[in-house]
């Protein structure tokens, strides 16, 4: 499987995200702003220990941004198109120094970018084939670049990554997907370190266990007020802040008391916290056999067979009841049970003591009422039974049934609603698919799970009832589309008012207006959550996971301090006071596998050897890995 399909729309880019800005296609053809030259003349110059970022997505727009405002190093972009997609934006950011127009990623791109005198590069659009493809002829043109490649299939990322020291291997859907689908499910999204899952917290919710402040002043109706990671005079005001926020400044801290006014701080407030394993969500196993009941029962029957089955199953419940009491020196319960099921099979009589013999004229008649009742009621029960042992067989399309209660629905199933699904079917919780495109791939991954999968063009609103919205417990609509996601979150919001919404939105400005006019909606873009790892990774670093603070992106990293290092002789009270950055844990080198939660000696300089886990903004981490 690819990272981006030929044939479905929603999988226009791995990044997702992607708009026509812009420019229309009539603009001109090949060529480059007036920060270098067109593809036969030279590229991108004289330009040295540059990085070539290769794409035309909103993936390559928000990394082309990291790399430029947050790392302040020189960029060459190589479009597929300068008239489409992200190619307009792209050509009008500051700081890019030469924009080249290539169809696709040929040899002469590479070298009228630069790729022998860059210091890494970054192929952020194609097929995994054609980037495996670019990344070895760049490597052979220059075998120290530092190569980041977007790939789909993971599995084989870790094989390229293995031939290639000096690259990087990173699915922007599998970066993105965990905060869809934890925003799904209403469980904070988490990435985990030492064996401990890091996670925001807000407000109330925050623990006395919190690692640190990141963020204050939050309102959602106005996200422009927010800060990520303040400054603090210390890792003691986090604390403090807190308590003041939420404490009466005797005794512990008291969280959600109504008589403590939150006058001190405009806003609410958010921290980073640890749980030592993420919540099960799977559903009571009595409601699956319940729903898996009611399920097959309407799957094999219409009304009126229903209510025939009801009353042949009463018969013999009644018929067992008079085998109870009419049996001379009654059996006992067990005997009872043995005889009646016996009866409704068809069997002969069943072995019974002599002196226990069925010589009631009542238990005659009963046993002749349960055998006529077993003749309609067991061949339909083993039906049933075998129904339910095929539908366990990979890829048999199955309608929402009954059972499909308290579930998720996709909306989209591009590349990141494929993982979206993956993920929250791998909870154990019941997943619903809507998909326009046939011929999209994720249908045939979601059957493979025995997901029901949805498609057609109808009415959004009759799909969203069609997949049993009304009973659903959120809805996840991340396709390619801002107007589409946008249209599937208010029409489940008209069946549902109070469903969970998670709705992919690449725009900031629109997503701001969806908080502040919506409830109960979380927002993410899939470029601005990936982006910053990619960045990172381009950089030589690794970056454990991302965690969201509304539209705002927090970084979480492991940090190694080598000999001759930005980061050998500093402390943890130097890495914080330049502000975004809270060192949370610290391994030493003479204690490689023991994590130590908020390093209580700040003035300790760090050694080769040492290990730091940081949680950092954009800024702050480029500003200590630089």
């Amino acid at each position: 499987m690819t990272d981006q399909g030929r044939g479905s729309p929603q999988d226009a880019a791995d990044a997702g995200d992607t708009r026509t800005s812009g420019a229309g296609p009539g603009n001109s053809g090949a060529g480059a702003d007036s920060g270098g030259a067109g593809p036969g003349s030279g590229g991108a110059g004289s330009i040295e220990g540059h990085y070539i970022v290769c794409g035309g997505n909103s993936l390559a727009h928000r990394l082309v941004l990291e790399l430029t405002e947050q790392y302040e190093v020189p960029v060459v972009a190589v479009v597929p198109d300068r008239s489409r997609e992200h190619g307009p934006a792209i050509a009008q950011l500051p700081g890019v120094a030469a924009v080249l127009e290539y169809s696709t990623l040929t040899g002469e791109a590479l070298d009228a970018a630069g790729v022998d005198r860059a210091r890494g590069i970054a192929l952020m659009d194609g097929t995994d084939q054609e980037n495996i493809h670019a990344a070895l002829a760049a490597e052979n043109r220059n075998h120290g670049v530092r190569i980041v490649l977007r790939i789909f299939n993971q599995r084989l990322g870790e094989h390229l990554e293995k031939l290639l020291p000096n690259c990087a291997a990173l699915s922007a859907s599998a970066t993105a997907a965990p905060a869809f689908a934890n925003g799904a499910l209403g469980r904070p999204h988490s990435v985990e370190v030492g064996g401990r899952h890091l996670y925001v917290a807000y407000d109330e919710d925050i623990h006395s266990n919190q690692l640190c402040l990141v963020a204050d002043r939050i309102d959602p109706q106005d996200l422009s007020q927010l800060r990520l990671l303040p400054d603090t005079g210390g890792r003691a005001a986090d604390f403090i802040r807190i308590a003041e926020r939420f404490g009466s400044g005797e005794g512990p801290i008291e969280l959600g008391r109504p008589d403590v006014a939150p006058a001190r701080e405009p806003g609410g407030l958010a921290a980073l916290q640890p749980l030592d394993a993420e919540p099960a969500l799977r559903q009571p196993f009595g409601k699956r056999v319940k729903w898996w009941l009611l399920d097959s029962l309407k799957y094999f029957t219409n009304t009126r067979l229903r209510v025939i089955l009801i009353t042949a199953f009463a018969a013999i419940v009644v018929g067992a009841a008079v085998l109870y009491y009419r049996t001379q020196h009654p059996p006992g319960l067990g005997w009872t049970l043995y005889s009646t099921l016996l009866d409704a099979a068809g069997a002969a009589q069943p072995d019974l003591p002599t002196d226990q013999a069925l010589g009631d004229p009542w238990a005659r008649a009963a046993q002749v009422l349960i055998t006529f009742c077993g003749i309609t009621f067991v061949p339909l029960v083993t039906a049933i039974a075998v129904e339910a042992l095929a539908s366990g067989r990979r890829g048999l399309p199955r309608p929402p049934g009954s059972r499909t209660r308290d579930h998720v629905i996709v909306v989209g199933l591009g590349n990141v609603g494929t993982r979206v699904a993956t993920l929250v079917h791998g909870t154990g919780l019941p997943v619903v698919c809507l998909e326009r495109d046939p011929n999209a791939r994720g249908i045939a991954a979601a059957r493979a799970l025995g997901i029901p999968v949805l498609i057609g063009e109808g009415p959004l609103e009759a799909q969203l009832k069609q997949a049993r919205v009304k009973h659903a417990r959120a809805v996840a609509a991340v396709t390619s589309d801002d107007a589409a996601n946008l249209e599937a979150a208010l029409e489940a919001r008209a069946v549902r008012p109070e469903v969970r919404i998670v709705v992919r939105l690449f725009d900031d400005d629109f997503a701001h207006h969806v908080y502040a006019t919506l409830g109960n909606v979380a927002s993410r873009s899939v470029s601005y959550l990936a982006a910053p790892a990619f960045a990172a990774a381009l950089m030589g670093r690794e970056v454990l996971g991302t965690l969201s603070v509304f539209r705002h992106v927090l970084l979480v990293a492991e940090l190694t301090v080598e000999e001759g290092s930005a980061l050998e002789g500093r402390n943890t009270g130097d890495l914080e006071a330049s502000g975004g950055v809270r060192v949370v844990a610290v391994r030493l080198h003479r204690r490689a596998d023991a994590y130590q939660w908020n390093f209580a000696d700040r003035s300790r300089r760090l050694v080769p050897g040492d290990h730091i886990v940081v949680a950092a903004t954009r800024a702050g981490l480029a500003r200590i890995i630089q």
